[in-house]
């Protein structure tokens, strides 16, 4: 008689969680979510516009040949800031590739993070200091990490959550299942956050899976799970604030799976128009997370005009620090490919070291 009830605990929403509408009008709010504060939503519609124009600007840079490569992330921008926000400075994030924004409205560098993208380091800035994991560009394998972390914490009397960003594609892989079940079982303060956009490069979701939606992966594993519409900001970082709230006191691991859409090609190098057709964009572009989170803001009298050409303003100057800082040319240093590669090099990459060494001081024999 006990079983149903544990599995009525875990299953998702039958339909995503919403608070906002397209249009902008309030829709909830949904039972068992509280909406989140006045200054919450203000603060994130800022860093929502400054996170476009950065996306926006490092596109250019790319053009330009500042950067190697780009993963966009316009129109997953109520995902990249909800999931900063739900978290304490002392919480760790997991990113991926494609999450830039993210880890730009956390407060690191934009140089620094971009450095990964302009092929300098595999991680521009620190991770301890961040509490921020290097961007990974394999796919699931950051989740598994993400475990080993919460894991870590919980066992040194932490009491910070970790939350693993992946995208839909990253689902298929099996280090996604394998931790799923690790922290089901050790019962770790981690919460998964699926941007499902629709499409892992080229292959549609329903390509990848036959389930109702990713949210259901968690049952099988015994991890409570939610999804929501990813471009509806309140309702996302309603619901992650609820998720790393059950991680923190003890409930053990939360999967979350947010609708949304990725409006640009994969990254620079592909062409989306091979798989998807303009109707479908521009469907998606009438549901755009920042015109409706706007919306809403002006409709309960939080945002005006004054506050929205403020927020562009502030944008502008970012987007122009960030283009001074990476039309700087690094100051790159050769012998940093050994750095970091072990605590204490091995004798064959201390051979190669001091061979390079050689190399590049003429003194080689």
């Amino acid at each position: 008689m006990s079983h149903p009830q544990v599995v009525d605990g875990l299953l998702p929403a039958p339909v995503p969680v919403r608070f906002v509408a397209e249009d902008g009008t309030a829709a909830g709010p949904p039972a068992g979510y509280r909406a989140p504060a006045d200054e919450q939503l203000t603060e994130a519609y800022r860093r929502m516009v400054l996170g476009r124009r950065f996306d926006r600007q490092a596109t250019a840079l790319t053009k330009q040949g500042r950067l190697a490569v780009y993963p966009s992330s316009r129109g997953q921008e109520a995902c990249q800031i909800a999931g900063v926000l739900a978290l304490r400075a002392d919480d760790w994030l997991f990113p991926t590739y494609r999450d830039c924004v993210a880890l730009v409205a956390r407060g690191l560098d934009p140089v620094e993070v971009l450095t990964l993208l302009r092929g300098d380091w595999h991680c521009g800035y620190d991770p301890a200091a961040t509490r921020v994991a290097p961007q990974c560009t394999p796919l699931a394998t950051q989740t598994v990490h993400a475990v080993g972390m919460a894991e870590a914490l919980r066992r040194t009397g932490e009491d910070a959550v970790v939350m693993a960003f992946i995208g839909d594609g990253g689902t298929s892989e099996g280090d996604f299942h394998e931790a799923l079940n690790y922290a089901a079982v050790l019962r770790s303060p981690v919460v998964f956050f699926v941007q499902n956009n629709k499409y892992a490069i080229s292959v549609p979701l329903a390509r990848q899976t036959a389930a109702p939606a990713l949210a259901y992966k968690g049952i099988g594993y015994g991890v409570r799970s939610e999804q929501v519409d990813g471009n509806d900001l309140v309702a996302v970082l309603s619901v992650l604030t609820e998720a790393v709230r059950h991680a923190r006191e003890g409930g053990g691991p939360f999967l979350v799976e947010a609708h949304t859409y990725r409006m640009e090609s994969h990254t620079n190098a592909d062409d989306a128009t091979r798989y998807r057709d303009a109707e479908e964009v521009e469907r998606w572009e009438s549901a755009d997370p920042l015109a409706r989170l706007e919306t809403y803001l002006r409709g309960r009298g939080l945002l005006d005009a004054a506050g929205v050409t403020a927020a562009h303003e502030a944008a502008e100057e970012f987007a122009a620090r960030v283009r001074d800082g990476m039309n700087a040319d690094p100051e790159t240093d050769p012998l940093e490919l050994f750095d970091h590669v072990f605590a204490d090099l091995t004798p064959q990459l201390r051979e190669q070291r001091e061979l390079l060494a050689a190399e590049l001081t003429g003194t080689e024999e």
